[in-house]
């Protein structure tokens, strides 16, 4: 999940039920200027990948969210996971790119913005670097660091830690091509769209609406 440099504080495990515990620093820290950028750490942030337990709590929050607002609609084509930008105004046309690329590319799953929220984004300094998180109780977010998004081209940023929230984990060594390698190409790497592999996995997951979810998250934590 994470696009950084320190390992997790908490690492989960394939049965879903540990807690993630990274803590970012105050959402309600200023943005540097432009020109500054507050650490360069590209080899610990392609070396700090997380597993595919990880992203499996995350999505299994997301998912506890929506059902207990909406529950399971039977027949719906697609589930609709809102998040709320109020923490991080910083990147809010990052974040609606992010969220126009996703749900251009995949049909299961749509996000929008609204309140309620079953996700948030938020923003501030942390040497960490940009990461996904969540308590495992149902309560996620993704961190947005200021320097990070300078260094790497930040709808990429944005996308990348929005695709853990779709069930997606880190996958460094891949190509630019492949949204979930992350910082793994370097700085130059400017694609933020997801890859064929990827886009398919997404719908995979997501198929059947929350129902067909669950019984992907129940076989996987066997």
């Amino acid at each position: 999940m994470r696009f950084s440099t320190s390992a997790l504080v908490a690492t989960l495990g394939l049965g879903l039920a540990s807690t993630l515990s990274a803590v970012p620093a105050s959402a309600s820290a200023a943005a540097p200027d432009n020109g500054a950028v507050g650490h360069t750490a590209t080899s610990a942030y392609i070396s700090s990948g997380e597993s595919r337990g990880d992203t499996d709590a995350f999505l299994k929050a997301v998912v506890k969210s929506v059902l207990a607002k909406r529950g399971v609609v039977p027949g719906a084509e697609a589930v609709t996971v809102t998040y709320s930008t109020s923490k991080a105004p910083t990147f809010k046309s990052q974040i609606a790119r992010s969220t126009q690329i996703w749900n251009s590319s995949v049909r299961n799953v749509q996000l929008r913005e609204g309140s309620n929220a079953d996700f948030e984004y938020r923003e501030g300094n942390d040497p960490s670097g940009s990461y996904a998180s969540t308590d495992g109780h149902g309560n996620g977010y993704i961190f947005l660091d200021y320097a990070q998004n300078k260094q790497y081209d930040s709808t990429r940023v944005t996308a990348h830690e929005t695709g853990h929230v779709l069930g997606l984990p880190d996958h460094y060594s891949g190509p630019c091509s492949e949204l979930m390698s992350g910082g793994g190409p370097g700085t130059s790497c400017k694609n933020a769209q997801p890859n064929a592999a990827e886009i398919s996995r997404v719908n995979q997951l997501w198929a059947n609406g929350l129902a067909g979810l669950g019984e992907t998250l129940e076989v996987s934590a066997r």
